[in-house]
């Protein structure tokens, strides 16, 4: 892709890479959390409980998250507004600018988040962010999960060893899980999550949909079961039907 542009740019005139086939990339296993575990890990790692509840439950990128203000929470329509996020460079400056893909969206969250949201919210003013460190600096993603996510999860584990290593995208994750479970199509959870499109969703969150196709294949049971088709041809209806078809017809 670098190759690409600079040849876009003038800087070469040919990409040497044109042709060369890449190996096919493989997805590494999702981390997927309960409710109950949800909640534990949340409680686990207070005082910062409403950041992995709020991340658990709106599938927020950590960036989206960290650069939300006041203003963006509508506490009313229990909405939250992404407008922009926020990069920490290697020197350490945040840079603040417009989300993944360039695209604004609206992301609901449930309602037992208004009251801690709501906490978050005093004393602020509409610009001011929302979430903070204990500092009332800007969170930092390295910063905070060792302050408070890796503790939790170290205690998480201790009572769960069954659970995979999970890391903080892992709760972006567990937001497409949950919604998914509860019932929302692919459309929703696409607009949710701020994915390009429908079939970027359902490429990341195959495994989802397993159950879906558990669905589908219980439904053409119970409408193709020799027992329910013999019924139906056995109406009387049917049955005038059925010798009409079986009349001699003229060559």
């Amino acid at each position: 892709m670098v190759l690409k542009f600079a040849v876009r740019d003038g800087r070469l005139s040919r990409n040497p890479a044109d042709g060369i086939q890449l190996p096919r990339s493989t997805s590494s296993k999702h981390g997927y959390l309960t409710h109950p575990q949800l909640h534990q890990l949340a409680a686990l790692a207070a005082p910062e409980s409403t950041v992995v509840l709020f991340l658990g439950y709106t599938g927020l990128r950590w960036g989206e998250m960290a650069a939300l203000r006041v203003g963006d929470i509508d506490l009313v329509r229990r909405r939250v507004n992404v407008e922009r996020a926020v990069v920490e460079l290697a020197t350490g400056k945040l840079v603040y600018g417009s989300p993944k893909n360039h695209q604004r969206r609206s992301v609901p969250f449930p309602a037992f988040l208004a009251e801690p949201l709501e906490k978050a919210m005093a004393g602020k003013r509409v610009g001011d962010l929302l979430f903070t460190a204990p500092s009332r600096q800007p969170l930092r993603a390295n910063n905070w999960k060792r302050r408070a996510f890796d503790r939790a999860l170290g205690e998480m584990l201790e009572a769960h060893p069954e659970l995979i290593r999970l890391t903080v995208h892992d709760l972006r994750h567990t937001a497409a899980s949950l919604s998914i479970s509860a019932g929302a199509n692919v459309k929703a959870v696409q607009r949710m999550l701020g994915h390009a499109s429908a079939a970027m969703t359902l490429d990341v969150y195959s495994d989802l949909f397993d159950d879906d196709l558990d669905a589908v294949g219980a439904a053409l049971s119970a409408a193709g079961d020799p027992a329910v088709v013999g019924k139906m041809w056995a109406k009387p209806e049917n049955a005038a039907r059925q010798e009409h078809l079986d009349e001699p017809r003229d060559q």
